[in-house]
This record gives C-alpha cells, structure tokens and sequence, in this order.
C-alpha cells in the first residue's frame, strides 16, 4: 500500500492537493487495523515528502506524517462498525467521513505550515482555503467511489479463504 501510495502520489504530482493517498491509508487502516494504517501514512510521508522536487521544511513533513496517522485511525475505527456498503459502488457515509477527515488534516497542515512560514494562524488558514477545498471535494468524491470497492479488492488480494497470505 505504501508503494501504491507513492506511485499514485509520483503521477499526480503537477495537480496540487488533489491525490489518493488519504483514501489509500484509510483503507489500510480499514483492512488490517489503526498500527498498519497509521505506520503506511507515515512510510508514505517520510518518503513522498522527502524525495519530492517541492522540496520539504522539517516542521511541515513531521506535521504532514502526524495528520496522515488520521485517515489510518479512522479507518481501523470505521471497519469496527463495518461501514462497508457492499454491493454497491459508492457510500455516501465515506463520502462524508473523507470530507471530514480531510477539513481536520488541512485545518492542522494549513496552522503548522502558517506558523513556519511566520504566519498567523488565522491568516494561515485563509490563505490555504483554495487548495484545502481542492482537497476536501476531491477526497469526498474518492472516498464516496473508492472506499466500498478499493476495500473489497484489497481484501480478496490480501486475505485467501480468510487467512492472511
């Protein structure tokens, strides 16, 4: 999953905040439980943020890897009331709990990212409003489509007749 994370990451690299990445560690998260989520957000950042042409500022990666431990608890916390919809291809619920999710990241990214850039908070945050709503519609709709089925197929690719390959 950390490998999908970097190569989907790599390839959509010129279309800022928009990226599978969040949808990917939930569903880590959701498939085999809140540490394998957590640590393939945190793989993914350490890597991504690091050998990236962007560049990267220590502050804002550590804060980046920490807000990514978000999308890996809640999709172990989300697979405890089994939010799966199957047979359906999409799930307004993710859809909504992407959203969510995603206002939280952006909210803490956007304050870190402000405060090392000498800025305060407030305009900090008013300052990333454009990409964080890129962000937050992007994930609504990835997790809206993605979740039910990205689920399903990670678990009959990780798991044969129940057991952990």
């Amino acid at each position: 999953m950390t490998a999908m994370n970097l190569i989907s990451n790599y390839a959509m690299i010129g279309i800022p905040n928009i990226k599978f990445m969040d949808l990917f560690v939930f569903v880590s998260g959701y498939v085999s439980g809140i540490l394998p989520g957590v640590l393939i957000g945190i793989l993914t950042w350490l890597v991504y943020g690091t050998i990236n042409p962007y560049g990267f500022i220590f502050p804002i990666l550590v804060a980046c890897c920490v807000g990514e431990t978000l999308y890996g608890v809640a999709g172990g916390l989300s697979a405890k009331i089994a939010l799966v919809d199957f047979g359906r291809p999409y799930n307004l619920r993710f859809g909504i709990l992407g959203f969510l999710l995603t206002f939280i990241y952006d909210l803490f990214t956007n304050i870190v990212s402000g405060v090392v850039a000498g800025l305060p908070p407030l305009i900090a945050i008013l300052s990333g409003v454009p990409f964080s709503v890129a962000h937050e519609v992007s994930n609504f709709i990835f997790f809206l489509f993605g979740c039910n089925t990205l689920i399903v197929t990670v678990r009959k690719i990780a798991f044969k007749g129940g057991e952990k390959l």
